[in-house]
Parts: structure tokens; sequence; C-alpha cells
């Protein structure tokens, strides 16, 4: 009776630990349909916005459009490279944020102001793909576009007991 009991404690037991394992997986795997789902609204999203600007610049200052659509171009060559990946490093998205930054600087010349504070330690942190452009996006688009005098965004990034914060705020 003792051996039977130990063989359904045991059976127990494995069966507790594999549907925790499955949970886990069905977990993930939602999370990963999440942000693919999230990434594929926000590409057009941008890329609409962003042509629209540019195309305004066309004709009342064709350099800084001309600039501009480089600068697009590189970002959407960065986007691409690194399309598939779920994980990027912060250094990684960190640069993919800059250049984003630089066209919505071309875009709101001195109405727009972007810090950047990113604690070097924090440079090698996995973080989800895509995950800064779309709070800056939103920062410029609701924060601080409306304004007249435009505004400020920073983004800060720093460990503390062993974990990732980041934070982007703006002053609108």
């Amino acid at each position: 009776a003792g051996s039977v009991l130990q063989y359904w404690n045991a059976l127990i037991a494995s069966q507790a630990i594999n549907y925790f394992f499955k949970f886990r997986e069905r977990e993930f795997r939602l999370a990963q349909a999440e942000l693919s789902a999230l990434k594929t609204q926000l590409h057009p999203h941008f890329l609409f916005n962003t042509l629209n600007a540019i195309s305004e610049l066309v004709y009342s200052d064709p350099k800084v459009a001309d600039e501009s659509i480089l600068r697009l171009s590189e970002m959407l060559r960065f986007a691409l490279e690194s399309g598939k990946a779920q994980e990027v490093s912060l250094k990684e998205e960190v640069e993919f944020l800059e250049k984003y930054v630089e066209i919505q600087r071309t875009l709101m010349r001195e109405r727009l102001t972007v810090r950047l504070d990113v604690d070097p330690e924090t440079l090698d942190a996995a973080v989800p793909n895509m995950l800064l452009q779309p709070l800056v996006e939103n920062a410029v688009k609701h924060g601080i576009a409306p304004r007249p005098e435009g505004g400020a965004i920073e983004i800060h990034a720093r460990r503390l007991d062993g974990k990732l914060y980041l934070e982007v705020t703006d002053d609108g």
C-alpha cells in the first residue's frame, strides 16, 4: 500500500510540474503573439505619420525633407534587421529610438527636446523589441505636438535591486 501511495504522489507531483511548465509556455507564447500584433499595428501607424510629416516639408524645406527620408530609411532598415527578434539589447533599442528622435527633432525643430539618461550598466539588458519608440511617439503626439511651444521628453534607464527600470516622461 505504501508503494502505491508513493506512486500516486510521484504521479501527481509530475503532473503538477508538467502542468506548470505548459502553463508558463502558454503564457510566454501569448505574450509573444501580443507583442507581434502590437508591432504589426505600430509600424504602419508610425510610417504613415512620418511620411505625412515629410510630405509637408518637400516644398517648404526640401533639404530637411531629404534628411528625414534618409533617417527614415536607416530606421526602417534597422527595424527590418531586428524585426523577427522578440528581444533586443537595450543598447539596440536605444539606437533605434535615437533614429526616431532625430526624425522628430527635424520635423519639430526647436519645439522638441529629448534627453536620454541611460545608465551604461543597463545597455546589455534584454528588452522587448520596439518597446521605447511607441512610448516616445505617444509622448510626442499627445504631450508635445499639440503645444505651440513644444516640450521635452525624458527617457531614463537604470538598474535597481537586479531589476531594469525604464521610464518615459514628457512635460506636456
